[in-house]
């Protein structure tokens, strides 16, 4: 069995979101992500709470483009999972699908 991550439900989607994205996965794509997909109402500040959290835990990593006069001289912040951070989400969905065998709703 892989190692145990506590991912919570936040945490998942936005890992998922990320994943998803692929290459333009920024906060306010993420943002549209979970909205759009998953239904959650998650505000930015929120999404790069989170973000930072897991790239903190090296489940995630950023890479930060040059400023931008257009953006008021700032840069986006880009992410993606890392091989840890992969692990931790097909750890995750496993354990929800084997717990979910044999689970008839009543």
């Amino acid at each position: 069995m892989a190692a145990a991550f506590n991912l919570g439900d936040l945490q998942q989607l936005t890992m998922l979101a990320v994943a998803r994205l692929g290459d333009e996965a920024f906060g306010g794509a993420i943002q549209e992500e979970l909205q759009t997909v998953a239904g959650r109402d998650v505000s930015v500040s929120t999404i790069y709470v989170t973000l930072v959290r897991l790239e903190d835990q090296g489940l995630v990593e950023s890479e930060k483009t040059l400023p931008n006069p257009t953006r008021g001289g700032k840069g986006k912040r880009f992410f993606n999972l890392t091989p840890k951070g992969w692990e931790a989400l097909e750890a995750s969905r496993d354990a929800f699908t084997r717990m979910w065998e044999g689970v008839t709703p009543a």
